[in-house]
C-alpha cells in the first residue's frame, strides 16, 4: 500500500491496483492489460523522457507516471495526498541519473556536441569564480570569449545548478521538440486501415489509403494525410507484425542474425550430408526423350569436398543407394549423415528402423535401412532450407562453372523461366557424354584451390580431406556389409498356395518358399538386376533361400521421408503475441463495411419521338384466331367448365 503524506508520482500496476483509483481497475491483470493497450511504455513527455520507467527491487516490472493516469485518478490522488498537483513537470518527472544517460546516449552526435560546448563553458564559469571573481562577472567574460549571450550562459547555469559535476552532460543537451501535435485517429478508421494493409496480398500503401477514405466518406469521419498516416504505421506498429502479416510468418527468420557453425573439431567422414540437384542441361536419355537429369551427390562436411554422385531421370532410392555405395567403396563408412526430407533420402530402404523417422506407419517389423543397418546415425536438416546443408552451396557453384560449361553449349536452359538464352532448345546432350563431362567437373571442383573455408584455408576440399583423413580412423564396409548396403530391402508376404513372391511385377520362387507359403517375409534385391535371385529372410534376420526369378517385367522405385523442425519458437510466439494485439480485421470483414450503394442509372428522355405503325393491325389478325377456333373440336375439350367471371 502506498502511504499518505508525501507526492508519489511513479506506481506500479500492484500500487494502482491497491489504491482502488476511479477510472482503473482494482485487478492487477487488468490495469497491465490497459497499459499495453494504451502503449504506456512507449509514452514520453514534451522532453523526450519516457513516461515508463524499469521498477527497482525484487520482481522487476514497470512503473509508470502519474501523468499516464485517467484524470479522474489523478484527482483522487491529490485528495489523499499521494500527489501535489502544484509542482512543476520539471519537479515531478525529474528523471534519474541513469534515465539521463541512457536518454543522452541515444542523442546524435550534434546533441552530444553542443551539450560538451555547454558544460564547457560551465566549466569555465566554475574556475573564474574558484579564482576570485563573482558569478556575474564570470558568466559575463566566459559569454563573451564564448559567442553566446549573458542571458543563454545564466539559462545553462540553471541547468547545471545542484546537478552533481558527473551527470551535468546530459542535463545541459538540448532538447529541441519539433512543433505540432500528435493527430488524433479514429479508433474505427486506423482498425480498417491496418487490417487492409497488413494482408498477405502486400496491398500498396496508396490503394488502401483510397479505400479509407471511402470507408471514412461514409462515417463522415477525417481521414489523416497519407504521409501522417504513414508515419503512424512505422512508429505504431511493430516491424514484426508488418513482415509476418504482409510476408508469412516464415518471413520473420530473417529478422534472426544468421548462425555460424563450425567444423572444427570435426574429421573426415565424421559427418556427410546427401541432397540432389537439377542440372540445367538438355541430356538425350537412351530412349530418345529429352529431359534436365538429376544428380545425387554426397559431401564431406568437415572438407566440403564431393565424394560420391549419381546421375539419373529423377531423384529415387537407387540413385542414393548407389551414390552411398560409391562413397563406401571408396572411402569407407561415414560416421553420420545430414539429410532432408526428399524421398530418396528418407524412405525405408535408406533409413528404415530410425527411431526419428515419422513419415508413413513405423512398425517394428521394419527392414533395417541402409544407414541405419552399418550404424550410421542420422541427423534431419530443416527442409527448404539451404543454410542447413553446406552441400547446396556448392550446388551453386555447379550452376555457374558446371551447366554453363562450353561442352554443354545449346543444351543449357537457364535457371529460371525468364533467364534462357537465345540458343535454348537448339541442342540435347547424350547421356554418356554428360556423365563423362559431369565426373570432369566435379573432380575439378574438389581440386581448385583458393577455397576460403574455415578448413581449406586457401587450399583445396582434396586436400582438406586428404589431411584429415590420413590421420583418423575410417570404418572399412566389409563384403557383407557391401552386400547389405547396394541391395534394397522390403517385406512381403508369400502366396498362399504356392509360396512365391510377386515382386516389382516379377515371380520368384523356390522349393524352400513352398514351407512358408502366406507368411509374410524380408527380400534383398538389387534394383539394377531384377532378373537375379531374390534373397528371402525371415523377419527376424534369418536367411531362408536364395528365389530365382520365373518372369520378369518390371521396377521398384520406393520413396518417403520426414521432416525436422529448427529453433524459431520464441519469435513465432511473440511475433504470433503482437499480431493478436492488433486485432485486425479479416478481408471478408473488410469488404463488408465498405459503402455498397451503387449509382442509379437515369433514363435518357429523347428530345424526338417518331411513331411506330405495325405492319399488321389487330383487326387483320382477329379473323384468322376465330378460324383457328373454328377448327377446333368442342366435344374434345372435354366437360364443360364454369364460364368466367369478368372482374371489374
Amino acid at each position: 500500500m502506498i502511504a499518505a503524506g508525501g507526492s508519489k508520482v511513479w506506481f506500479t500496476a500492484a500500487d494502482l491496483a491497491d489504491l482502488a483509483l476511479p477510472g482503473l481497475s482494482r485487478a492487477k491483470r487488468k490495469i497491465n492489460e490497459m497499459a499495453a493497450d494504451l502503449r504506456w511504455a512507449l509514452k514520453v513527455d514534451r522532453a523526450g523522457m519516457a513516461l515508463a520507467r524499469p521498477r527497482a527491487g525484487r520482481g522487476g516490472g514497470l512503473e509508470y507516471h502519474v501523468s499516464l493516469l485517467p484524470p479522474s485518478a489523478v484527482t483522487e490522488l491529490v485528495k489523499r495526498g499521494l500527489f501535489t498537483p502544484c509542482l512543476s513537470s520539471e519537479q515531478t518527472n525529474t528523471p534519474a541519473p541513469d534515465q539521463m544517460w541512457s536518454w543522452y546516449d541515444r542523442q546524435p552526435d550534434t546533441v552530444k556536441a553542443e551539450a560538451q560546448r555547454r558544460l564547457a563553458a560551465i566549466d569555465d564559469v566554475d574556475i573564474l569564480q574558484r579564482a576570485g571573481q563573482t558569478r556575474t562577472a564570470a558568466i559575463a567574460a566566459v559569454a563573451a570569449g564564448a559567442g553566446v549571450s549573458v542571458a543563454t550562459l545564466w539559462n545553462w547555469q540553471a541547468l547545471a545548478n545542484g546537478v552533481p559535476a558527473g551527470d551535468r552532460l546530459p542535463r545541459l543537451a538540448p532538447r529541441r521538440q519539433g512543433g505540432g501535435c500528435r493527430d488524433e485517429i479514429d479508433q474505427r478508421v486506423w482498425l480498417f486501415f491496418t487490417s487492409d494493409y497488413l494482408r498477405p496480398e502486400k496491398p500498396t500503401f496508396a490503394s488502401c489509403y483510397a479505400r479509407l477514405e471511402t470507408y471514412a466518406a461514409s462515417l463522415g469521419v477525417e481521414v489523416p494525410h497519407l504521409k501522417t498516416l504513414r508515419r503512424r504505421v512505422e512508429t505504431d506498429i511493430d516491424p514484426r507484425v508488418v513482415i509476418a502479416k504482409r510476408q508469412g510468418m516464415e518471413a520473420i527468420r530473417s529478422l534472426l542474425p544468421p548462425q555460424t557453425r563450425t567444423v572444427a573439431g570435426m574429421e573426415a567422414l565424421e559427418l556427410v550430408n546427401i541432397d540432389g540437384h537439377k542440372w540445367d542441361v538438355f541430356v538425350r536419355w537412351p530412349d530418345g526423350h529429352i529431359a534436365r537429369p538429376m544428380m545425387v551427390a554426397i559431401q564431406d562436411i568437415m572438407s566440403r569436398k564431393f565424394l560420391g554422385w549419381r546421375v539419373g531421370q529423377t531423384e529415387s532410392v537407387a540413385l542414393t543407394r548407389l551414390a552411398f555405395g560409391d562413397v563406401f567403396r571408396r572411402f569407407g563408412i561415414p560416421g553420420g549423415c545430414l539429410l532432408d526430407n526428399g524421398r530418396a533420402f528418407a524412405s525405408k530402404a535408406i533409413t528404415g528402423g530410425a527411431k526419428t523417422r515419422f513419415r508413413f506407419t513405423i512398425r517394428p517389423e521394419d527392414p533395417a535401412g541402409l544407414l541405419t543397418a552399418l550404424g550410421i546415425e542420422i541427423h534431419w536438416a530443416t527442409p527448404y532450407r539451404g543454410q542447413s546443408k553446406p552441400i547446396e552451396r556448392g550446388f551453386r557453384d555447379l550452376c555457374d562453372h558446371g551447366a554453363k560449361h562450353p561442352a554443354f553449349a545449346g543444351a543449357y536452359t537457364g535457371n529460371r523461366p525468364d533467364a534462357k538464352p537465345d540458343n535454348y532448345g537448339n541442342a540435347a546432350i547424350d547421356l554418356d557424354v554428360f556423365i563423362r563431362v559431369v565426373d570432369r567437373i566435379m573432380a575439378a571442383h574438389n581440386a581448385k584451390l583458393g577455397r576460403r573455408t574455415e578448413m581449406a584455408r586457401g587450399g583445396s576440399f582434396d586436400q582438406a580431406f586428404e589431411a584429415s583423413y590420413a590421420r583418423c580412423a575410417v570404418r572399412r564396409a566389409t563384403p557383407e556389409q557391401m552386400r547389405l548396403a547396394l541391395l534394397a530391402a522390403d517385406r512381403v508376404s508369400t502366396d498362399r498356395k504356392s509360396g512365391s513372391i510377386a515382386f516389382c511385377g516379377n515371380r520368384y520362387w523356390t522349393e524352400e518358399l513352398s514351407a512358408i507359403a502366406g507368411d509374410a517375409v524380408m527380400v534383398r534385391f538389387d534394383p539394377d538386376n531384377l532378373a537375379a535371385d531374390l534373397a528371402v529372410y525371415a523377419l527376424d534376420g534369418r536367411f531362408l533361400a536364395d528365389a530365382p526369378m520365373i518372369e520378369a517385367t518390371g521396377f521398384l522405385d520406393q520413396a518417403s521421408a520426414k521432416q525436422r523442425a529448427r529453433q524459431e519458437a520464441d519469435l513465432r510466439r511473440k511475433t504470433r503475441e503482437l499480431v493478436a494485439l492488433e486485432e485486425l480485421l479479416s478481408a471478408d470483414q473488410i469488404a463488408a463495411m465498405l459503402p455498397d450503394d451503387e449509382p442509379e442509372d437515369e433514363a435518357m428522355q429523347p428530345t424526338v419521338i417518331r411513331p411506330v405503325r405495325l405492319a399488321r393491325t389487330a383487326a387483320a389478325v382477329a379473323p384468322r384466331r376465330v378460324a383457328m377456333i373454328d377448327r377446333l373440336n368442342i366435344e374434345d375439350l372435354g366437360p364443360a367448365r364454369a364460364p368466367l367471371r369478368l372482374v371489374e
